[in-house]
């Protein structure tokens, strides 16, 4: 149900004229850190939706950076980090932004294993 209602409002992000995603999306990156994998990740993979619509662009990328980056502690850590960067170039494909591409190919950067590294940007190729 979580991961469902979270998809939901993803999907309604880009027919938002009264701007409400920007009150709702800090509670929609919280279902991200849900304690059960399954809707984390689902809620994960669709939360780049909100993204499309330019007002949102940059929260969102930003939200998705440091979730990148605050998830190394998670037990399934490296599954959350190829989401955000599949997120991230589904943005890029939907808005043509390089600065989303720039942002994608420099958290893929910051990985240390080299195993994981090729993973990651295995998604941009």
């Amino acid at each position: 149900m979580r991961a469902i209602s979270a998809q939901v409002l993803a999907n309604l992000a880009k027919s938002d004229p009264k701007n409400r995603m920007q009150k709702d999306f800090p509670a929609l990156v919280t279902g991200t850190k849900d304690e059960k994998i399954v809707p984390a990740r689902h809620t994960l993979q669709s939360i780049w939706k909100v993204g499309v619509e330019k007002k949102m662009q940059e929260t969102v990328v930003a939200a998705l950076a440091n979730r990148f980056t605050d998830c190394m502690t998670e037990k399934n850590w490296t599954l959350i980090r190829y989401d955000i960067i599949q997120d991230l170039r589904n943005l890029y494909e939907e808005v043509k932004d390089e600065k989303i591409k720039e942002k994608a190919l420099e958290l893929i950067e910051t990985e240390e294993d080299a195993k994981y590294k090729k993973k990651y940007a295995s998604v941009w190729k």
